[in-house]
């Protein structure tokens, strides 16, 4: 019988509470010890339903030598800095996405794991979606043929995440909808494509309809609670952004938004090779568009899929179990899409091509 993996999770906003937490109480290998968050009452509600002992200092954990396990779900700022001190303190870690504000952070990271020996895999969890793994296979059998372009679209209406708030201040997210949606999506193109090495980048980024806060108008969004506007609001990251990555596979070319003027919502990949192409409604099913008897064909798929983020935790708590450092999310190889993030943020800031 394997040993069961004693959990504390750190921050217990919305990506613990609909992801994290439910997926860990799920697992049969997995006891949730300890819930923390700054604020009392967020600890305490994700307490009572998920279990676990609610802490407002993250260092109770770190100092149990009964831990084995640590999700750190708390703002971008913050992510390097318990990665760091969690790792030191002999726990394995899942770090939300994205790794880090900045490559630098990520790379300090990767040198602190690599030092400890322990675990640390990052929040990428589309390498755990079924969809995103059969689209891998078809590639990987040379269903398209030479992939030569990839498109991403991550563009919705007016949907700036509580804006004012941390979301959209700089210091501590390290960017906007780049940083936020479109690390998923760099990330899953980089998974299907084989982690391809960025050559050249070239982008250019807006911040037009959030940067007068109280001014912007909305129906809704998302982390709406935690929205600030006057004096105490921020909005200083990019709400829209597009731009071209030339690797030494395909092209990868995206166009971003959290805001846009144009009432439609788009998000999606189109993968395009010369013998066939894929488009992945983002977070569903897939279409493959080819040819055959010289007629046009069109074929959707059936398969089993499960919750990505229950695989996610699943395959965390086993590779802890087995002692395995060779999962997709590994910081190690999260590396190269924090550096072509970064690569896209100079670009766009210096107005000109960047080479890695």
């Amino acid at each position: 019988m394997s040993k069961k993996i004693k959990v504390g999770v750190i921050g217990c906003g919305r990506i613990a509470n609909h992801a994290h937490l439910p997926s860990y109480k799920n697992n049969p290998d997995a006891e949730i010890v300890y819930v923390c968050d700054l604020i009392e009452e967020k600890a305490i509600k994700a307490s009572n339903e998920y279990g676990g002992k609610a802490i407002t200092d993250y260092k109770i954990i770190l100092n149990d030598p009964e831990i084995d396990a640590i999700s750190i779900c708390t703002p971008n700022y913050c992510h390097a800095s318990i990665t760091f001190e969690a790792l030191r303190a002999g726990k394995n870690v899942l770090c939300e996405k994205p790794a880090a504000r900045t490559l630098d952070e990520a790379i300090e990271m990767q040198k602190v794991k690599n030092e400890t020996g322990k675990i640390l895999n990052i929040g990428v969890v589309n390498r755990f979606n079924d969809a995103v793994n059969k689209i891998k296979e078809l590639v990987s059998q040379g269903e398209l043929g030479n992939i030569h372009h990839v498109y991403m679209s991550f563009r919705s209406h007016r949907n700036i995440p509580g804006i004012g708030g941390d979301f959209t201040n700089k210091t501590v997210a390290g960017g906007g909808v780049l940083i936020d949606w479109g690390v998923h999506y760099l990330d899953l193109v980089m998974y299907v494509c084989g982690d391809p090495k960025a050559k050249t980048v070239s982008s250019e980024m807006f911040t037009v309809l959030g940067k007068n806060i109280n001014d912007y108008v909305y129906t809704g969004m998302w982390a709406e609670d935690t929205a600030k506007f006057g004096g105490d609001g921020v909005c200083d990251v990019e709400e829209s952004i597009t731009g071209l990555i030339r690797t030494d596979g395909p092209v990868i070319s995206f166009n971003g938004a959290w805001a846009q003027n144009i009432g439609e919502e788009d998000t999606f990949i189109d993968f395009m090779g010369d013998k066939a192409g894929i488009r992945l409604k983002y977070g569903g099913n897939f279409t493959l568009y080819s040819t055959k008897n010289n007629m046009l064909t069109k074929t959707t798929f059936e398969y089993k899929t499960g919750n990505m983020f229950q695989n996610e935790i699943d395959a965390y708590i086993k590779a802890i179990q087995e002692n395995n450092d060779k999962l997709p999310s590994s910081i190690n190889v999260n590396i190269l899409t924090q550096e072509i993030m970064e690569a896209i943020y100079k670009s766009a800031t210096e107005h000109k091509e960047v080479t890695l």
